[in-house]
């Protein structure tokens, strides 16, 4: 089993192929190559069974996206640096709603996140600024949702462009992002001097997705 990492991203594990021979490989990629197509659902699943899910989404052929973060554990005898899920429960998945039996039938899953019984598509925006907040290399963390506060834009490094909001935690600051539908947000190191603030505040859409708790990501600074 092959395990592809980056920058605290899994993008899937290869369990077996759901197809044999020859155009096995070519199958599951123009499955991947046509779910581009689709928006970005956040799917509900069972606690500590992110990476399985993850596992088995991959071998049915959909793009899936799961956050992960490095946190330290102790242990009696030492420290131990673990990657965990920056939203525990939940990962992405690009899909077409109109064939998304299977997806719902793959074990872990629970539901697709959306308002009542209707799925609702994450902002494909929230996405790219979880994963190019990711792919920088600074420290995250989970942090809690944010909705109201200073807002800022970065303006050099890896995260050049990114707006958040910033905060400030035991003496360092941070910027955070959100994912409106989930109502949770992640916080990262950034430093101060790469911040200008933005005149004017994007309003945040109401989300009561998951019992009122928003998804947001936070960089530090």
């Amino acid at each position: 089993m092959a395990v592809a990492r980056g920058a605290g991203i899994l993008w899937g594990l290869r369990p077996k192929p759901v197809r044999s021979g020859p155009l096995a490989h070519l199958f599951v990629s123009s499955i991947a190559k046509k779910s581009a197509q689709f928006p970005w659902f956040a799917l509900q699943v069972r606690s500590r069974r992110e990476v399985l899910v993850a596992n088995y989404l991959e071998g049915q052929g959909f793009e899936h996206f799961l956050p992960l973060y490095k946190s330290k554990r102790r242990w009696s005898d030492r420290i131990k640096e673990m990657e965990q899920p920056l939203f525990p429960g939940y990962l992405f998945c690009r899909l077409d709603l109109c064939n998304r039996g299977p997806l719902l039938m793959t074990p872990g899953v629970q539901r697709i996140v959306g308002v009542g019984r209707t799925p609702m598509p994450v902002e494909e925006g929230e996405i790219e600024s979880i994963r190019q907040a990711l792919c920088s290399g600074l420290p995250n963390q989970p942090w809690p949702y944010l909705q109201v506060g200073e807002r800022v834009r970065v303006n050099y490094g890896s995260l050049v462009n990114l707006e958040g909001i910033l905060v400030n935690f035991k003496g360092s600051n941070r910027v955070v992002l959100s994912v409106t539908l989930l109502q949770r947000s992640v916080a990262m190191e950034i430093d101060l001097a790469w911040l200008s603030p933005v005149r004017e505040a994007k309003a945040a859409p109401a989300s009561r997705v998951l019992g009122g708790r928003p998804s947001t990501v936070v960089v530090p600074s």
